[in-house]
């Protein structure tokens, strides 16, 4: 368990963006994909459904025990609470509503916001665009750990912990890294989320705002479908920068892991990356891939070869423009 990884560094990389070169290359043997670049209609039905649903759990376990509010939490809130992350990652790609109505998509990621308890929204679409553009960008992809992160959670058991406080890394990172300009929609997105947290604690009380609380931050900490934060990117092969997963989690997750697919064609929603990959089958099958995302955490753990280190890094040249 105290095993020590190897790696003391990045693994620092000079190539240009590789998704944007596939893109390319994919798009002029098959044009049909552009097809698929539309927004996702039901993709507003199935938000406003899983907002409901949590309303419903908020009213439910507001006279529970103790023990079941933390159980339904880590059981139910938790999958709820990770899969409307996602869905939120799927409304800052435009897919609810189309590019043409881009606002109409930051409202209704403000709403879809609500039942995780915490701000994330807004935020979340300025840095997340980063990433797609500046893939691997030092300094500016805050999806890549900070030198803290690599040097300190290198045993075994350390890296356990890191997959467990995942959520607070991921909120303190971007100020580490990356700090912008707080943007009046934040503040919309803040003020909002505080007025509802207020009125489920009025209405229902602690229990009901434990639950919603509890199940964002256990949801995206120690949970199988976190598994995705891992299998992404970390470099469990050396020179393979994203990997794809086609496990069955895929389902609650808006097929996020269809990842090489998504970075590939980031304007074409979730629903119809299946159809991306079954188009051009020859560019991805033979990738990396995965089938568990248990798995990917359990490898991370034990695999003394990976730590939070195991990302390919950019060092970015010419102009850089952020959200």
């Amino acid at each position: 368990m105290g095993n020590t990884v190897a790696r003391e560094d990045f693994e620092w990389v000079y190539t240009d963006q590789p998704h944007a070169d596939r893109r390319k290359e994919i798009l002029a043997k098959h044009p049909e994909i552009k097809a698929l670049m539309k927004p996702d209609y039901n993709l507003i039905w199935v938000v406003v459904l899983m907002v409901l649903a949590q309303l419903t759990a908020f009213y439910l376990v507001k006279d529970l025990d103790w023990k079941w509010v933390i159980f339904w939490a880590y059981v139910f809130g938790s999958c709820i609470s990770h899969s409307m992350t996602l869905a939120i990652h799927e409304i800052s790609h435009n897919s609810a509503f189309g590019n043409n109505k881009a606002m109409w998509n930051r409202w209704f990621g403000i709403f879809a916001n609500l039942p995780l308890g915490l701000p994330y929204s807004i935020s979340f679409k300025r840095y997340h665009m980063d990433h797609h553009r500046y893939l691997g960008g030092d300094g500016i992809d805050v999806d890549i750990p900070t030198n803290f992160e690599g040097w300190f959670f290198c045993t075994r058991f350390r890296k356990f912990i890191w997959i467990v406080l995942q959520p607070f890394f991921y909120a303190i990172r971007p100020l580490c890294i990356n700090p912008k300009p707080i943007t009046r929609l934040e503040i919309i997105n803040l003020l909002a989320q505080l007025s509802f947290d207020v009125v489920i604690y009025y209405l229902w009380g602690a229990k009901s705002t434990f639950y919603m609380l509890a199940g964002s931050v256990l949801g995206l900490g120690l949970h199988p479908i976190s598994g995705h934060f891992i299998a992404e990117h970390y470099m469990f092969l050396k020179g393979h920068e994203t990997y794809s997963y086609y496990g069955p989690l895929n389902l609650l997750t808006f097929n996020v892991g269809y990842h090489n697919e998504h970075h590939d064609f980031p304007n074409i929603p979730g629903k119809s990356l299946p159809l991306v990959k079954k188009i051009a089958a020859e560019y991805y099958d033979n990738l990396p891939q995965y089938n568990s995302w248990i798995k990917v955490l359990y490898d991370f753990v034990m695999d003394d070869t990976i730590s939070p280190y195991s990302r390919m890094k950019r060092q970015l040249k010419g102009e850089v423009k952020q959200d």
